[in-house]
């Protein structure tokens, strides 16, 4: 069981400064096992993170509707799609009626690559919680937001 405490060598001035900074350590380590598992596909958990919406959405929608629905909102979204359309794993286009508006759809070459990653390595260390303590901590999570 790890210790954050002699993980960063450091003490906690409170419980709560300790889970606050217990939640970011995590989340970053999450971060570094998901970029490392996607490392070999060149893309980025952002734009896997696009890929899921779109693959999700099943047929083209909106820039913005991309950007509300993105876990990690990204200021920069508009430019991971234009990797993602450059890699021919999503296509865009505006809206014959309003040209302001595009839309944006997952390509087969991007279903392709979900089909191909599999993240449950990541999601396998969330193994370690039983269903009670999962729904303990997602409640918690919840209470903080």
């Amino acid at each position: 069981m790890g210790d954050l405490a002699k993980e960063i060598n450091s003490t906690f001035p409170s419980e709560r400064i300790k889970a606050l900074i217990n939640i970011k350590y995590t989340s970053n380590w999450i971060e570094n096992q998901s970029n490392e598992l996607l490392k070999p596909f060149q893309i980025s958990v952002q734009q896997y993170n696009i890929l899921r919406i779109l693959r999700g959405a099943k047929e083209a929608i909106k820039v913005q509707t991309v950007k509300d629905r993105m876990i990690e909102k990204s200021p920069n979204a508009t430019r991971l799609m234009d990797k993602l359309c450059s890699k021919k794993l999503i296509e865009r286009f505006r809206c014959e009626d309003d040209r302001r508006v595009v839309y944006v759809k997952i390509a087969k070459a991007g279903l392709d690559i979900l089909k191909d990653i599999n993240m449950d390595a990541v999601g396998d260390s969330m193994n370690k919680l039983s269903e009670q303590e999962a729904r303990q901590l997602n409640t918690l999570l919840d209470k903080i937001r």
